[in-house]
């Protein structure tokens, strides 16, 4: 495991933008595992300015989003659809049509279904994108006794519900059930990038990166059977878990 420590969150969210530009401009047809949630939009900004700056191209990139909520459409406005359109796709050269979230709609059980077929459609991804939630919980993989190795439906815990309540008018509009890339799915891809910022992130982070200790009661933990994952904080969160470079 590769551990990143930057000065700051700043400078993290420019060193996997870099690292995500220099992918696509040596293999411009890549494959990206893409991530929603607050973690990722100051990345997702440097992407667009390095599109518009004429650094890098998408127009031949694939992406699959990690999961998306049961329940909401994808015009509504915190869909992970909506959230990848309008803090991504609609301000870089990609094709639509070579983006795929989720649907939230209808079938959930033929959604993940569908969702599973486009992690290995044309190979798995060449980059996976992670943010990590305060249980360690990856996508929507929640700690529990178990994990899903494929795409499925997960019910959400009150933990996961009370952090995303901030995106929605009321908690009771938050939906307590999602579909999401399994734990097989992200271990696939050829490499995994986890971007972590801030004190509520403290225990999962330690659970990943000062020991060795795989459980499924901190999901991420799971990484570590992983050959090539980054790791990518800033000096706050490494001294808060005792990280020493």
């Amino acid at each position: 495991m590769n551990v990143v420590v930057t000065k700051s969150y700043d400078e993290s969210c420019t060193y996997v933008a870099d690292m995500i530009c220099k992918l696509v401009n040596e293999k411009p047809n890549c494959k990206l595992g893409l991530a929603t949630g607050g973690t990722p939009v100051p990345m997702y900004k440097k992407l667009i300015e390095a599109n518009k700056a004429g650094k890098v191209s998408f127009k031949d990139v694939h992406t699959v989003n990690l999961d998306e909520y049961c329940g909401i459409p994808g015009t509504h406005d915190q869909s992970y659809r909506y959230f990848m359109n309008t803090n991504l796709f609609d301000h870089i050269d990609i094709d639509k049509a070579n983006t795929f979230v989720a649907n939230g709609m209808g079938d959930f059980e033929a959604n993940a279904a569908e969702l599973e077929a486009k992690v290995r459609e044309g190979g798995v991804a060449d980059l996976q994108l992670l943010g990590i939630g305060n249980n360690g919980h990856i996508a929507f993989n929640e700690a529990a006794d178990v994990l899903h190795a494929t795409a499925h439906t997960e019910t959400l815990t009150e933990s996961t519900i009370n952090a995303n309540a901030r995106f929605f008018e009321k908690k009771e509009d938050v939906p307590t059930t999602a579909i999401t890339m399994g734990m097989g799915d992200i271990l696939a891809a050829k490499c995994v990038v986890l971007i972590a910022t801030g004190a509520a992130k403290e225990n999962a982070i330690r659970g990943l990166i000062m020991d060795d200790v795989i459980t499924t009661h901190n999901p991420s933990s799971m990484l570590k059977m992983h050959e090539n994952v980054y790791v990518v904080i800033d000096e706050e969160l490494a001294n808060l878990v005792g990280y020493k470079a």
